[in-house]
């Protein structure tokens, strides 16, 4: 791995911590908060590709199991990842890696592209993850988180919006382009 790969990795986890520094939204009938780092997910996998952006959402979340309070809300340590958001956060990794991939395979990328993949692949792949194992973890029947997780859909979108824009800007950007050939694929 090269220094400058290093350094995106670290800059995409340290992006991770940043967003998780924002408060999250509490909602009084589900544990799971609504935090800014699914963005931070989005981003990584967009921006760095499926290699290094899987690879940054895997080290934020050994700094996390590592004890550092670096997810919203000043949550870290082990106990996190038995918790009701426990599938959302082993889907980061996989989701920066599906998405950065599926995004390689574009010939030309678009605005277009990158939207319909976060919008997809990215929510798709963080609701799958993390709607089972909040019913396993809560003991409910999966229909019923289903319907409280529709809560997160307008917030999700939003977020999928802006980390498409992001991306789409930054790849088009002339010293991204120039520091970052064949980073993304």
């Amino acid at each position: 791995m090269k220094i400058r790969e290093m350094t995106y990795v670290a800059l995409f986890a340290a992006v991770m911590g940043g967003l998780g520094l924002v408060p999250p939204i509490m909602l009084s009938f589900t544990p799971v908060p609504i935090t800014l780092q699914t963005l931070g997910v989005l981003l990584a996998g967009g921006v760095l590709g499926a290699r290094l952006g899987g690879l940054s959402q895997v080290i934020f979340l050994l700094i996390v199991a590592a004890g550092m309070p670096l997810l919203s809300g000043g949550r870290g340590g082990l106990g996190v990842f038995v918790g009701p958001s426990a599938g959302y956060l082993f889907a980061y990794p996989i989701t920066a890696f599906c998405v950065g991939y599926m995004l390689s395979r574009f010939k030309t990328l678009s605005l277009k592209h990158i939207l319909l993949t976060n919008l997809t692949i990215g929510m798709f792949l963080l609701y799958l993850f993390g709607i089972p194992a909040q019913a396993f973890i809560m003991d409910l029947p999966i229909v019923d988180v289903v319907k409280v997780s529709l809560v997160y859909l307008p917030g999700d979108t939003m977020k999928a919006i802006l980390a498409s824009i992001i991306v789409y800007r930054l790849r088009k950007h002339p010293f991204f382009a120039r520091q970052s050939k064949g980073l993304a694929a």
